[in-house]
């Protein structure tokens, strides 16, 4: 990518979209092309036929998707299978379409099989039964990668593949019942010191262990592979570490400064027993992950109890 390249960044307001969108500000990139989803209907495939043919991008990072935690896949799962294929495949097929350069696709660590050995390297992809509880979006991803693949394949074409693992930072959704663990956390501990109480209830038993990478991380991740892999074949991003979720809930009670007790819910799903990823592939290329967890959940726990202030 050149400095004046026109860059789309797809789903810029989400999570890992916003993460690049503000690393490709840093780096000086100075033609950014964004839509909000008011502005844009990427459902449409006439919409996005359109805003290819009249902002002609170079480049596009395909970061938008409908996502969500235990409780949101398994209540939604006809939403989730179809509005992620629906999503990535019209930009994608618009990608080729016009001409893009390159196309760097955001998949999922829940790609992977529910049980397959540990850490998961990229190679264990369909070998197994996937986790039941988010199966509809975990297959989404899966087409979406396909798709990428096919592309290359059938009409030459640079799309990439990235599967992060659990990801953390601002702009997260941190709704009760239909956010992931670590955001859920945040918005519990704050509510509840906030209101003086005696304890916080945690879903499950505490006991899977998860792996969690800042998004900042993931946006140094996605512009380095966007300069230096050209590959079809998938490539994860994680941090290489992981804890339980019990673990991951007193640190955060650290961080928040709450001084209850922790209730976990053993009639709650834990989900899969352990998921952290095999990052050799990356790390061989040369990029490593910059901020610790708990320096990250100081940062999005300060960001997300600003936001509240407001």
């Amino acid at each position: 990518m050149k400095i004046n390249s026109r860059i789309y960044v797809a789903g810029h307001l989400g999570l890992a979209g916003s993460a690049i969108y503000r690393a490709l500000k840093k780096s000086g990139y100075q033609n950014l092309i964004t839509r909000s989803h008011s502005e844009l209907e990427l459902l449409e495939a006439t919409e996005v036929r359109n805003f290819f043919s009249e902002t002609k991008p170079e480049f596009v990072f395909l970061a938008a998707a409908k996502v969500g935690g235990i409780h949101a896949n398994s209540s939604y799962p006809a939403d989730f299978i179809r509005e992620n294929i629906i999503v990535q495949t019209n930009v994608i097929h618009e990608a080729w379409r016009h001409g893009v350069k390159k196309l760097v696709f955001l998949g999922s660590s829940c790609i992977y099989p529910k049980l397959c050995p540990q850490p998961i390297k990229e190679e264990y992809l369909l070998s197994g039964e996937l986790e039941p509880t988010n199966d509809a979006y975990a297959l989404a991803k899966i087409a979406g990668i396909k798709t990428c693949q096919s592309y290359n394949h059938q009409y030459g074409t640079n799309f990439i593949s990235v599967m992060p693992t659990n990801l953390y930072g601002p702009n997260d959704n941190f709704h009760p019942e239909d956010s992931h663990v670590l955001p859920a956390l945040i918005r519990k501990f704050y509510e509840a010191k906030l209101a003086s109480e005696d304890t916080v209830n945690i879903w499950g038993s505490g006991n899977p262990r998860r792996e969690f990478l800042h998004s900042d991380d993931l946006a140094d991740a996605i512009l380095f592979l966007m300069d230096n892999y050209d590959n079809s074949e998938i490539v994860n991003v994680g941090f290489g570490k992981d804890q339980t979720i019990r673990e991951l809930a007193e640190t955060i009670k650290e961080v928040s400064g709450f001084s209850g007790r922790l209730v976990f819910d053993n009639s709650r799903p834990d989900g899969t027993p352990q998921k952290v990823l095999d990052t050799s592939k990356i790390n061989a290329l040369g990029w490593k992950p910059k901020i610790p967890l708990k320096t990250g959940l100081e940062q999005v726990y300060q960001w997300y109890s600003s936001q509240q202030a407001d």
